[in-house]
C-alpha cells in the first residue's frame, strides 16, 4: 500500500497536497502528491510499501484542515468493462495487499460536477457490489460501525480507486460531506456553515451538555442572522452584534438582543457566555487575535469562527494564523482544543473551533 486517497473542494487540491505531505513528513513518512486542479482530489505517493496504512493509521484525520475525507489505496480499476465491473474490482482487490473485512461500503465520487454525475450509477451499483464483496468475505455479513470502512470512489466512468479507512479516523459522512437541509426560515445560506461546523467539531453525544436549551451566546458580525438562527432553534439566548438589521423573525423570538456595534469593540454585558460566534468578512490574521482575546479573557468556554483566505499563499496564511493563535493562548496559560476544517460549506475560508478547558474567570 503505497497510496493515500484524500477528496478535498475543488480548487484546493494544491493546499490538500501540501498539507499531506507537510503533515506525513512529521511521522516520517516520504512521499509526493499527484494531482489535477479542480479534480476535487489528491493522490499521494508514498516511497515506502505499507506507508499508507500507517498513514491512516498514525496521522489524525481531524487534524487535517482541508482533506474532507483520506483512506489508503489497495487496489486501482482502469477501463471497467460495462457488462461487468464486478469481477475485475473483486480480482484486484484479491490480488492487492492486507485488505481488512470491512464493516461498511461506500462508493463515492469526488465532489465535482463531472464526477456527480456518476452518482447516480454509484446507488444502483451498491447493493450487488455490497452482495459480491460479502460473498468473497471482504465484508462482514452485517454492518458494523468499528470496523474498517471500505470505500470505493469512481473518477470517471470505468476508472476507480478501492481502499479502507479506519472508524474514529475518517469523516462518517459519504464523501466526506455531511448533508444538511437548508431551513426554510433561516436567515441566510450561511446558517448551514455553522450546523455542518456542530456536525464536524463536536460529537453528538456531546450536544445535549454543549449546545444546552437556555446558554447564552454572542454572535460577532451577526446581521442578517444566519449563525444567529442555529443557537435560536436549540433554544439559546443570543447577543447578535451588527450595525446591519437582524432579520424580524429572529427578533420576534425574544430569545435575541440586537448591539448596533463593532465586533471588535464589544464587550458583552453578561459575564455567562458559552458561546461566541463569528464569520465577519475580515483579515483572518486580525479575526483570529479577537477570537483569542475573548478565550484568554474567559468571555466565552467555546468559539467557531471564519477565517477568510487570501486569493494567493491559502495554507501559508492558514498555517501562519493558527499557530499563531496557539502561541497566544499558550503564552496565556489557557488549556485548550483547537479544531480546523475546510468545510464543505465554505468557499474561500476555513472553520475553526476552540474549546477552552481552563477555568478562566470572566474580567
Amino acid at each position: 500500500m503505497k497510496q493515500l486517497m484524500l477528496y478535498c473542494r475543488p480548487g484546493f487540491e494544491k493546499e490538500c497536497a501540501g498539507e499531506i505531505q507537510d503533515k506525513a513528513a512529521r511521522i516520517e513518512v516520504y512521499g509526493f502528491p499527484r494531482l489535477k486542479p479542480n479534480s476535487g482530489f489528491v493522490l499521494f505517493e508514498c516511497y515506502q510499501d505499507g506507508d499508507a496504512h500507517r498513514l491512516i493509521k498514525e496521522l489524525e484525520f481531524n487534524t487535517l484542515i482541508f482533506s474532507r475525507q483520506m483512506f489508503a489505496v489497495v487496489a486501482e480499476c482502469e477501463d471497467l468493462p460495462v457488462q461487468d465491473r464486478i469481477s475485475p474490482i473483486l480480482s484486484a482487490i484479491s490480488e492487492g495487499d492486507g485488505f481488512p473485512r470491512c464493516g461498511d461500503l461506500r462508493i463515492e465520487t469526488p465532489d465535482t460536477n463531472e464526477a456527480k454525475e456518476l452518482l447516480k450509477f454509484c446507488r444502483k451499483f451498491t447493493v450487488p457490489l455490497r452482495q459480491a464483496m460479502r460473498g468473497k468475505g471482504f465484508l462482514f455479513e452485517k454492518e458494523n460501525v468499528k470496523k474498517p470502512v471500505m470505500h470505493v470512489c469512481f473518477t470517471e466512468p470505468g476508472h476507480c480507486f478501492t481502499g479502507f479507512s479506519y472508524p474514529g479516523n475518517n469523516s462518517a459522512f459519504f464523501m466526506g460531506i455531511p448533508r444538511l437541509k437548508f431551513p426554510a426560515d433561516a436567515p441566510s445560506r450561511s446558517t448551514l456553515k455553522l450546523e455542518e461546523a456542530f456536525h464536524v467539531f463536536i460529537p453528538k453525544n456531546e450536544w445535549d451538555e454543549r449546545l444546552a436549551p437556555g446558554m447564552w451566546g454572542v454572535d460577532l458580525g451577526a446581521c442578517p442572522g444566519g449563525w444567529t438562527y442555529q443557537l435560536v432553534k436549540r433554544s439559546m439566548f443570543v447577543h447578535a452584534v451588527d450595525n446591519g438589521q437582524m432579520a424580524d423573525s429572529l427578533m420576534e423570538t425574544g430569545q435575541v438582543k440586537h448591539h448596533m456595534a463593532d465586533g471588535f469593540k464589544f464587550e458583552p454585558p453578561r459575564k455567562n457566555i458559552t458561546w461566541l460566534i463569528c464569520d465577519m468578512i475580515e483579515k483572518p490574521s486580525r479575526v483570529a487575535q479577537l477570537m483569542g482575546e475573548w478565550i484568554i479573557s474567559g468571555w466565552a468556554k467555546e468559539t467557531i469562527f471564519n477565517l477568510k483566505l487570501p486569493m494567493k499563499g491559502r495554507y501559508d496564511e492558514v498555517l501562519q494564523d493558527i499557530e499563531n493563535l496557539k502561541i497566544f493562548l499558550k503564552e496565556n496559560g489557557v488549556k485548550f482544543k483547537l479544531q480546523a476544517k475546510h468545510l464543505y460549506h465554505d468557499r474561500e475560508e476555513i472553520t475553526v473551533h476552540i474549546q477552552s478547558l481552563s477555568n478562566i474567570s470572566p474580567h
